[in-house]
């Protein structure tokens, strides 16, 4: 697992250890990570704080020029919301720890220029199902479902 895969894993378990759903992301900006975010929905009462809603927020205003030369990362594969964000700010590239247990848009991602890569980390997927299995319903609230 490389580095910024870990420190995203490592924000999914902080999420986790909050009473959190347990995804985390990075964006990283030549090779340097500008943010940290894990999914902060049940912490903040959210209705959108996803963990790649939340690393993006949590850079701040970044300029077009910056976006285009980010990557983010996330544990799991990123939902419709946080697709779309990544397509707003013309993120290039997403590494998504795994899509086993959750998968996003990620071919239409791709059918607009945008790199998935998928990594199907065995902790990464370990930890999504294990919560999924004792949460069922705090889960598919995340998904609207």
């Amino acid at each position: 697992m490389d580095k910024y895969l870990k420190a995203a894993l490592d924000e999914a378990y902080q999420g986790l250890k909050e009473g959190g759903i347990p995804i985390g992301s990075v964006l990283v900006l030549n090779g340097e990570i500008i943010a940290k975010g894990h999914n902060r929905r049940m912490q903040q009462g959210s209705a959108i704080l996803h963990a790649e809603m939340d690393c993006i927020e949590r850079a701040g205003r970044l300029t077009e020029k910056d976006y285009k030369n980010c990557v983010l990362y996330s544990t799991l594969s990123p939902c419709d919301m946080c697709s779309g964000t990544s397509l707003l700010y013309k993120i290039p590239k997403i590494v998504v720890g795994e899509n086993v247990n959750f998968k996003g848009p990620e071919e239409y991602l791709r059918s607009r220029g945008v790199v998935v890569e998928v990594i199907n980390d065995k902790e990464c997927i370990d930890l999504m199902k294990r919560f999924i299995d004792e949460n069922p319903g705090l889960w598919n609230e995340d998904i609207g479902e």
